[in-house]
């Protein structure tokens, strides 16, 4: 077996980088930054998301858990690009009411910022770009998932904007779907799989 370390604490995250990674590459380990640890290595803070695109964020935490613990790293940056906010919240999703990872917040103050919006212009994409380093090799893979926004939160599943987001051509929300299917679309997934293949090759 060889361990591969998603540079994150996201639970969630994890389970959707096994999921896909698994049965496409099933010599790997996928092991979160909490797992560290567990197999003898120190713990390190997670580096700021300082840059301008999902791509830069995504190689700069993937290059920081190469760097911290010598294990080939994935990470990943993404986020929620509303057109009628200009491409925003973008790289600044996961903070856009201000604090990291407040998605009730953000949820809300997204909203609210969209209340004059007439419901046919509320179209968005989620967005991912995932990032591979291991001191020999840096792979970076793009995925997007198209749709439009809701006024209400529906669903219980996924994280950030989901409960608001309903995939091009479906009528759920992100946050309805199981975790199989949201996957079989999801902007992460697509990325993840291209990765996937990348390292089965």
């Amino acid at each position: 077996m060889t361990t591969i370390l998603l540079a994150s604490r996201n639970a969630k995250k994890l389970g959707e980088l096994r999921r896909i990674l698994g049965p496409a590459v099933p010599e790997l380990e996928v092991i979160g930054l909490d797992d560290l640890a567990s197999i003898g290595l120190a713990p390190y803070e997670e580096v700021p998301e300082s840059g301008a695109s999902f791509a830069d964020n995504a190689l700069l935490k993937a290059r920081a858990g190469f760097k911290h613990t010598g294990l080939p790293t994935v990470a990943d940056d993404s986020g929620l690009t509303v057109d009628a906010l200009n491409g925003m919240p973008g790289v600044l999703s996961a903070r856009w009411c201000g604090r990291h990872g407040d998605d009730r917040a953000n949820n809300d103050l997204l909203l609210a910022q969209l209340a004059d919006v007439p419901d046919e212009r509320l179209t968005a994409a989620f967005r991912a770009s995932v990032a591979y380093v291991d001191g020999e090799r840096e792979l970076v893979v793009d995925g997007e998932m198209p749709g439009s926004l809701i006024r209400e939160p529906r669903g219980e599943h996924g994280f950030g904007y989901d409960p608001l987001f309903v995939p091009a051509g479906r009528r759920q929300t992100s946050a309805e779907l199981d975790p199989a299917e949201k996957d079989a679309i999801s902007h992460r997934g697509q990325a993840l799989r291209l990765l996937a293949d990348l390292l089965a090759r």
